[in-house]
Protein backbone atom coordinates (compact mmCIF):
# COMPACT_ATOMS: atom_id res chain seq x y z
CA UNK A 1 0.00 0.00 0.00
CA UNK A 2 1.10 3.28 -0.76
CA UNK A 3 -1.49 5.81 -0.34
CA UNK A 4 -1.32 10.00 0.44
CA UNK A 5 -4.42 9.24 2.61
CA UNK A 6 -6.16 7.05 5.07
CA UNK A 7 -7.32 3.81 3.18
CA UNK A 8 -9.69 0.70 4.40
CA UNK A 9 -8.88 -2.38 2.89
CA UNK A 10 -12.85 -4.46 3.33
CA UNK A 11 -12.71 -7.91 3.63
CA UNK A 12 -16.11 -9.05 2.15
CA UNK A 13 -18.84 -11.23 3.82
CA UNK A 14 -18.53 -14.92 2.55
CA UNK A 15 -21.70 -14.51 0.58
CA UNK A 16 -19.81 -12.14 -1.36
CA UNK A 17 -16.58 -14.39 -2.04
CA UNK A 18 -15.48 -17.52 -0.42
CA UNK A 19 -12.91 -17.74 -0.05
CA UNK A 20 -12.33 -21.45 1.82
CA UNK A 21 -11.41 -21.56 5.42
CA UNK A 22 -7.63 -21.09 5.98
CA UNK A 23 -6.93 -18.37 3.13
CA UNK A 24 -4.57 -15.80 3.93
CA UNK A 25 -4.45 -12.26 2.87
CA UNK A 26 -1.60 -10.37 3.54
CA UNK A 27 -1.52 -6.48 4.22
CA UNK A 28 1.44 -4.10 3.68
CA UNK A 29 2.43 -0.71 4.19
CA UNK A 30 5.30 0.51 2.18
CA UNK A 31 5.12 4.32 2.41
CA UNK A 32 3.01 7.07 2.15
CA UNK A 33 1.27 9.13 4.44
CA UNK A 34 -2.00 7.24 4.88
CA UNK A 35 -2.34 4.68 7.63
CA UNK A 36 -4.20 1.42 6.53
CA UNK A 37 -7.58 0.02 8.41
CA UNK A 38 -8.45 -3.60 8.07
CA UNK A 39 -12.11 -3.68 8.62
CA UNK A 40 -15.29 -6.07 7.23
CA UNK A 41 -17.71 -4.86 4.74
CA UNK A 42 -20.59 -5.98 6.64
CA UNK A 43 -19.74 -5.91 10.48
CA UNK A 44 -22.57 -7.70 11.70
CA UNK A 45 -22.29 -10.81 9.59
CA UNK A 46 -18.16 -10.57 8.76
CA UNK A 47 -16.27 -10.65 12.45
CA UNK A 48 -12.50 -9.39 12.53
CA UNK A 49 -10.71 -10.34 15.46
CA UNK A 50 -7.20 -8.88 16.18
CA UNK A 51 -5.05 -7.78 18.85
CA UNK A 52 -5.05 -3.97 17.80
CA UNK A 53 -6.86 -1.18 19.96
CA UNK A 54 -10.07 -1.37 17.42
CA UNK A 55 -10.03 -4.95 17.49
CA UNK A 56 -12.74 -5.07 14.78
CA UNK A 57 -10.67 -2.56 12.73
CA UNK A 58 -7.00 -2.65 13.02
CA UNK A 59 -4.50 -0.52 11.55
CA UNK A 60 -1.27 -1.81 10.85
CA UNK A 61 0.77 0.31 12.80
CA UNK A 62 3.75 2.05 10.79
CA UNK A 63 5.26 2.83 7.41
CA UNK A 64 6.90 -0.88 6.79
CA UNK A 65 4.71 -2.54 9.20
CA UNK A 66 2.71 -6.10 7.76
CA UNK A 67 -0.48 -8.13 8.87
CA UNK A 68 -1.90 -10.99 7.22
CA UNK A 69 -5.91 -11.60 7.93
CA UNK A 70 -6.40 -15.85 8.06
CA UNK A 71 -9.89 -16.69 7.45
CA UNK A 72 -10.77 -19.18 10.50
CA UNK A 73 -14.51 -19.68 10.10
CA UNK A 74 -17.63 -18.63 7.34
CA UNK A 75 -17.41 -15.30 8.02
CA UNK A 76 -14.38 -14.41 10.78
CA UNK A 77 -11.19 -13.42 10.19
CA UNK A 78 -8.31 -13.37 12.53
CA UNK A 79 -5.87 -10.32 11.76
CA UNK A 80 -1.95 -11.19 13.09
CA UNK A 81 1.22 -8.91 12.58
CA UNK A 82 2.27 -5.38 13.02
CA UNK A 83 -0.81 -3.97 14.23
CA UNK A 84 -1.81 -0.85 16.10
Amino acid sequence: MNAAGATTFSIPTNASVAFPIGSQINFAWITGAGQPTLAAVTPATTTILSTGSSSVAPQLRLINSAATAIKILTDTWLVVGDIA
